[in-house]
């Protein structure tokens, strides 16, 4: 399972790099082990040598070598605690910082199907279960195992009947431990997987809190989110039956073994031929091979998470990254004249997940400083579309290039100087009013940052900030939603790329605010080809073409003037929308 596995691969890297802790927990381990064995032997010596004789002779030197033991256990572990802490720790800290570095190659499909809730899960809850696969799950069960080993055979020596009757006792404790395992595996799964759910649930909910109050949804949310919560609740209900039962299984065991012991070793039947310290020894043999046992239910459940936090770990490593090196390219050598930009679309059909295609065979090609606008149904395709032109998406089939160049192979890095993307939703980052332009590119002048604020007509709201463009964003009140929308623009524009991809930008603006903003716009339009998606078709700004999609192709295109004359659909759009405005 864990074969090229990620969890393997920090594994390997942790114990390389710490080889002096290694050692050292490997030595507690043996300390840990073999201190456990001595005194029974003890106790057998002082019973048949001093008590039964009754010889005082040595008694404390016993006495205090027995208590030295105990001693000894206890520092012998805990240095394993200590060990295993910092390596856990360690190994913690290697997988999440490679799961990072995944993320950040990972295909963008991936976030179609996967929602944010479920992906912090197995950054947080999976990981750390993991973590416990070390600090209190194989090692410690490595160390019960052999602790098992060392007792049958301490018995053995006391006698070959007895140490049959042991080992005749292992089988069955095995079968016990085998049916609990499976069932525990199955449900820890489906407990991550439930686990993953109410956290997404909550991070959703409080991501979309105003919506929720404003639609009075607060009992929508709550009644699914005890839903999610009472399904959660009845996996962990049985993995605490298992375990709840587990123990007194082991124990009920241990008891009647010991009474069987008892009565074998009695005078009437000695049947065991073992003097009486040999049996005070086994009886403590006995109660130490148990205990182990019974630790065996905790060390299991604890494994049992970490095997299922290990699988959806893996399985996100596995997840396909973007095919191509982009390494190499640069923005400069894609255009080198705002002229000379040409976009186009060759064949392109996309689909995700081996569903439905959502684009199909689209041809289209794009000239330099062109306005063009799609339009279409909601759902047709239009946001898909400008990923795909983005590199956030790889089509299906087809290519869509700028210059000759894929867009999928230019580097990420590098996008910024080419597209300015403009959507409906401005997010605000940690930082100040010059850094919610520049996202803390550095590359990005303080020069630029104050041109795009004063392209997009914010410079004097700006200046009569308390720092002016210095001046902490800590939420999203200090821009209404009109100045967020242009600060958006103006986050596009900084770069100075030589296309704009504008997603619905005025869909929910007031007349005055949309004004402005399509006059901005068209400043930008002069030394820009600008993309635009608009569902209201009578506010766009002027565009050169109007192209129609409709279930995921071109239906038409043209000027917005012979759309008028030759497309139903677009014209009856413009004049409902005018019927209603009026």
């Amino acid at each position: 399972m864990m074969r090229n596995s990620l969890v393997k691969k920090s594994i390997v890297y942790v114990i390389k790099k710490n080889i002096s802790i290694t050692v050292l927990l490997i030595l507690a381990v043996c300390g840990v082990v073999i201190a456990s064995l001595i005194p029974p032997q003890i106790l057998k010596y002082i019973i048949d040598n001093n008590l039964v004789p009754k010889k005082s002779e040595g008694l404390l030197t016993l006495a205090i070598a027995y208590i030295g033991v105990i001693l000894f256990i206890g520092i012998f572990d805990f240095m394993k605690e200590a060990v295993l802490t910092v390596l856990g720790q360690k190994i913690t800290k290697e997988i999440r910082l490679e799961m990072i570095e995944k993320l950040e190659k990972i295909n963008s499909l991936f976030f179609s199907s996967n929602v944010s809730g479920a992906i912090v899960s197995r950054f947080t809850n999976d990981v750390d279960a993991i973590n416990s696969l070390f600090t209190s799950g194989i090692v410690g069960m490595m160390i019960d195992c052999l602790k098992i080993i060392g007792i049958v055979l301490s018995i053995w020596t006391f006698s070959p009947k007895l140490g049959g009757i042991t080992l005749i006792l292992l089988p069955v404790i095995y079968v016990i431990t085998r049916s609990f395992q499976k069932r525990m595996l199955s449900v820890q799964i489906q407990n991550r997987i439930l686990v993953a759910r109410v956290n997404n649930h909550i991070t959703e909910s409080l991501k979309n809190i105003q919506m929720i109050k404003s639609y009075s949804k607060e009992s929508y949310m709550e009644k699914n989110y005890i839903k999610y919560l009472l399904d959660n609740y009845k996996t962990i209900e049985k993995v605490n039956f298992y375990d709840s039962v587990f123990s007194p299984s082991i124990q009920l065991t241990r008891a009647v073994v010991i009474a069987i012991i008892v009565i074998l070793s009695s005078k009437p039947l000695n049947y065991l031929g073992i003097s009486l310290g040999m049996v005070a020894a086994s009886i403590e043999f006995l109660s130490n091979l148990f205990a182990p046992i019974e630790n065996l239910g905790m060390e299991l459940q604890n494994i049992q998470q970490a095997v299922s936090g290990i699988r959806r770990v893996n399985d996100f490593y596995k997840e396909p990254e973007d095919e191509c090196k982009k390494s190499e390219l640069k923005a400069e050598d894609i255009v080198s004249s705002r002229q000379e930009v040409k976009l186009s679309f060759n064949g392109v059909t996309f689909q995700y997940e081996k569903g439905t295609d959502i684009l199909k065979n689209i041809n289209l090609n794009i000239s330099p400083l062109e306005k063009v606008t799609f339009v279409g149904r909601t759902g047709v395709g239009k946001s898909t579309l400008f990923k795909l032109i983005m590199g956030l998406l790889k089509s299906s089939s087809g290519s869509i290039k700028i210059n000759n160049i894929d867009v999928y192979e230019i580097p990420n890095i590098e996008k910024r100087k080419l597209f300015g993307y403009v959507n409906q939703d401005f997010h605000v980052i940690k930082g100040t009013v010059a850094e919610q332009v520049s996202l803390k590119d550095e590359g990005i002048t303080r020069k630029q940052i104050e041109s795009a604020l004063d392209f997009v007509g914010l410079t004097d709201y700006v200046e009569a900030l308390e720092n002016g463009i210095d001046t902490n964003v800590n939420s999203g009140t200090l821009f209404s939603h009109g100045q967020k929308q242009l600060l958006s623009i103006a986050r596009a524009i900084v770069t100075n790329p030589p296309i704009l991809l504008l997603d619905e930008i005025t869909g929910n603006l007031d007349s005055i605010t949309e004004e402005k903003i399509i006059s901005v716009l068209q400043r930008a339009s002069d030394t820009h080809t600008i993309l635009s998606i608009s569902h209201r078709l009578s506010s766009m700004f002027s565009s050169d073409r109007v192209i129609i999609l409709e279930n995921g192709r071109v239906k038409n295109s043209g000027s917005p003037e012979e759309l008028l004359q030759k497309d139903d659909w677009y014209r009856s759009h413009i004049a409902l929308e005018k019927l209603t405005w009026d």
